[in-house]
């Protein structure tokens, strides 16, 4: 059985109080574990997308990053091991944080066609065809907030285009925001880093200048390893998929979290810096279908 007591550390802690959870976290992070069983083993292999989470060791700013392959392009290796083939273009923010023995990773693979994903966190170790995650924590989250998308296509001949960088969010980039119905979101502490995913109808981000984007923080399951990162270190990164084109949108910045007297929280995110890439997956996805546990966003 899982220690809790190693699984959360104070950052989670306080948001988990606050909101009056602690035993309900309790219970869900006795699921959390280092070893890959076989059926998160064979999750993974069947899986084009992995997206991970770092700091830069140049920078320091934190990014999340798409990577992308022929089914078994990520499997594991060993029971607490994940090997990933390839990696990032030289263009990717995580470029040098990927070919870093080291670095401390947060990675999620998630699955539009069964709603389903797992989380592995861990230390990055370099391989002769790309890099493995020697594993601190692995799970599964629940499929709430999590768009149904029920078919792929690898696109033959997409080409990614020129990496776009500015310094904060031009027009076209805020309709795209506004647009999403999923993002990712790369945090870290001090004893590591985390991949994780927000989702909800088109219109729950909002963009209110920028440099500055909000989504509410919609009922979870009650770790707070996200808002915990956030409340320790509020460096973050986003990262925005165009699933028909392939186009991404990273974003890199400080997000802290607000609380409302009748318990809502809602995250305020800065930006300081993006990457936009034309074409830069080759996979296109089919039609969402909204996941029904979607709020109606704000109008």
């Amino acid at each position: 059985m899982t220690d809790t007591a190693a699984v959360y550390h104070a950052g989670s802690r306080t948001v988990q109080e606050r909101v009056g959870v602690r035993d309900h976290a309790d219970h869900v992070g006795r699921s959390i574990g280092q070893d890959i069983k076989p059926v998160a083993a064979a999750f993974l292999a069947l899986q084009p997308l992995l997206v991970v989470g770092a700091a830069a060791p140049d920078t320091g700013r934190v990014w999340a990053s798409p990577l992308t392959g022929a089914p078994g392009f990520v499997r594991a290796t060993g029971p607490r091991r994940m090997s990933v083939t390839g990696g990032p273009g030289p263009a990717d923010p995580l470029s040098t944080a990927l070919a870093t023995d080291g670095t401390r990773v947060g990675t999620i693979a998630l699955d539009p066609r069964t709603r389903r994903r797992m989380r592995l966190n861990g230390r990055l170790r370099l391989t002769a065809g790309g890099f493995a995650v020697e594993a601190d924590r692995v799970f599964a989250n629940c499929p709430k907030y999590l768009q149904r998308r029920r078919s792929y296509e690898t696109v033959a001949g997409r080409i990614p285009g020129s990496a776009r960088r500015t310094p904060e969010l031009t027009d076209a980039q805020r309709a795209f925001v506004t647009g999403a119905d999923t993002f990712f979101i790369a945090t870290v502490h001090a004893d590591g880093a985390d991949a994780s995913h927000r989702g909800g109808n088109p219109g729950f981000v909002r963009v209110t200048s920028p440099t500055e984007l909000t989504w509410r923080d919609y009922p979870g399951n009650a770790m707070f390893l996200t808002l915990g990162n956030l409340a320790a270190d509020p460096r973050a990164g986003l990262l925005f998929l165009d699933w028909t084109t392939g186009t991404t949108l990273a974003l890199t910045g400080e997000a802290r979290a607000g609380f409302t007297p009748d318990g809502e929280r809602r995250v305020r995110f800065t930006v300081t810096g993006t990457v936009q890439t034309p074409n830069a997956l080759p996979l296109r996805w089919s039609a969402p279908e909204y996941s029904p546990a979607n709020p109606q966003p704000p109008g």
